[in-house]
């Protein structure tokens, strides 16, 4: 038997366990295995909240966190659940201190993230803004094959060639400690139109980690919308990383201020990249949904 919380940032739900008192052997097996929303718990994944590695610890981190998508395939970064860790941490006390650590440091994939918080009535953490960190730009290290690409129309676009099943795309490509592929659309979105795409090519073999796609319809004003395709998970509400990645896009290519609300299925997050550090902060909630105890297989 094994305890859980469900959380989700903007309806990107996650089942969560706690890795500090409970030891889980095989977490990409139980990924998948409380993951299928007809069959089990049902959420985009898993993630452990586990104490911090040696360099971690050595780093100022307070905890960790591995994530793994619904085919338990292992990501380095999720921002929403990234948020819900916070939240987890801290109303759950799941570390000496975990009250007062303002902000938090959580170590991941992606290195050492400080995330602040805001609390409710009732002491509970309410509202989080994550330190997303500094974008990766060189396609070598998104990482991305170049040369199973062409020149798109701008410095920062590539252009995707036409594949049996898609036309070509024109991206921008952005790691926010995972790749993105940030597609912009003159037109309102059509939701099903860019699923289909965005499964198409998740495993282009320009891509060789695979690839989170993410179509963007700019309303103006810092107001976009957006669209995901999650590697190893499909079509999900929300996106953090990707959020954060459309921001940064959008600013490549003149098309939106430093600072945007993107408009996601599961709701709207705050984006903002620094001018003067370079640095991407995303706010937005975190939820608890319900706790259980999983009694399948671990």
């Amino acid at each position: 038997m094994l305890p859980f919380v469900k959380y989700h940032g903007l309806g990107n739900d996650y089942v969560y366990v706690d890795g500090f008192t409970h030891d889980v052997p095989d977490p990409a097996g139980l990924a998948r295995a409380v993951s299928p929303r007809n069959f089990a718990i049902g959420a985009d994944g898993l993630i452990l909240v586990l104490p911090a590695t040696p360099g971690g610890g050595a780093a100022g981190a307070h905890c960790r966190m591995r994530m793994f998508n619904a085919d338990g395939s292992e990501g380095q970064m999720c921002g929403n659940g990234l948020r819900c860790v916070v939240k987890f941490a801290h109303d759950h006390a799941l570390f000496a201190g975990s009250n007062a650590a303002r902000p938090m440091r959580v170590e991941t994939g992606a290195g050492v993230l400080a995330v602040g918080y805001d609390l409710d009535a009732a002491g509970r953490v309410a509202t989080v803004t994550v330190d997303m960190g500094r974008p990766i730009l060189a396609p070598e290290r998104v990482p991305v094959d170049v040369s199973e690409l062409e020149p798109g129309a701008g410095e920062h676009a590539w252009r995707i060639p036409a594949t049996d099943t898609t036309p070509p795309q024109e991206a921008v490509l952005v790691s926010m400690g995972n790749p993105h592929a940030v597609l912009f659309r003159d037109d309102p979105l059509d939701a099903a139109e860019e699923r289909r795409i965005g499964a198409a090519l998740e495993h282009h073999r320009a891509f060789p980690e695979r690839m989170n796609l993410h179509a963007v319809h700019v309303r103006g004003g810092g107001e976009v919308d957006v669209v995901h395709w999650e590697r190893g998970s499909g079509p999900t509400l929300a996106c953090g990383t990707g959020a954060a990645a459309v921001c940064v896009a959008g600013v490549l290519t003149g098309r939106t201020p430093h600072r945007i609300t993107t408009h996601l299925p599961g709701g709207p997050l705050v984006l903002d990249w620094a001018e003067t550090t370079g640095r991407v902060a995303m706010t937005g909630p975190a939820v608890e949904a319900f706790t259980g105890v999983w009694r399948g297989p671990l």
